[in-house]
């Protein structure tokens, strides 16, 4: 405790013991009869006791004004990066090799069998002389007395049978007469041997010319 609070509590104590004895001295006057005017002097006088506080301490000075400190520079907050801490996980997929084709085998070829034996083949041939197909007394009366002459080119095509089934004037004597009658002529008397291919008759072709003259007479 500092020293001005000890003195103060000192004097506090000196008060209250007088106070004390006021009352005392008052609770006697008015016992033993004393009079109104001493007791009240007596008390005008006790009371009138002057307590003087001590100084007060002064207060400490008030403390220097503090200095605005300038706000600091305006700072961007840092950009966010934002950083994969866990690395992807990299699955390994392993791929079975694929599987090969099942090798079927394919069943011999069966042997062909042996070719039949091939028999003789040939173009249609005339059964009778060609010359005998057209003769003098064949010559048309209408072309004999316009004296028309020439030679008939024609082309036959021979049936399996050796019959003909068509004839083809293949060059002009000149005289339509005279083709026309080779034709009909040909047609009607030419008999073939068939064309044979492997020994079988066939279709074949025969081709020739029938050369007309006027008779003499």
């Amino acid at each position: 405790m500092a020293y001005a609070d000890q003195k103060i509590s000192g004097n506090k104590i000196t008060a209250l013991i007088i106070v004390a004895l006021i009352h005392v001295v008052l609770g006697y006057a008015l016992v033993t009869g004393l009079a109104f005017d001493a007791a009240k002097k007596l008390v005008q006088k006790v009371t009138t006791v002057d307590i003087k506080e001590p100084d007060k301490p002064k207060p400490p000075p008030p403390p220097p004004p503090k200095q605005k400190e300038a706000p600091p520079p305006p700072v961007a907050p840092p950009v966010k990066i934002n950083v994969a801490v866990t690395p992807p996980q990299i699955q390994t997929v392993i791929t079975p090799p694929p599987v090969p084709p099942p090798i079927v085998l394919a069943p011999p070829a069966p042997v062909p069998p042996p070719p039949a034996p091939k028999g003789p083949s040939s173009s249609a041939q005339p059964k009778s002389n060609p010359g005998s197909w057209a003769t003098d007394a064949d010559y048309p009366s209408r072309a004999l007395r316009a004296n028309e002459q020439g030679t008939t080119g024609f082309h036959l095509t021979i049936g399996p049978d050796g019959r003909v089934t068509d004839c083809q004037v293949t060059s002009s004597s000149g005289s339509a007469e005279l083709d026309a009658t080779t034709c009909t002529l040909v047609t009607r008397r030419a008999r073939f041997k068939p064309a044979l291919q492997d020994g079988q008759p066939v279709a074949g072709t025969y081709s020739n010319r029938v050369r007309w003259v006027v008779p003499k007479d």
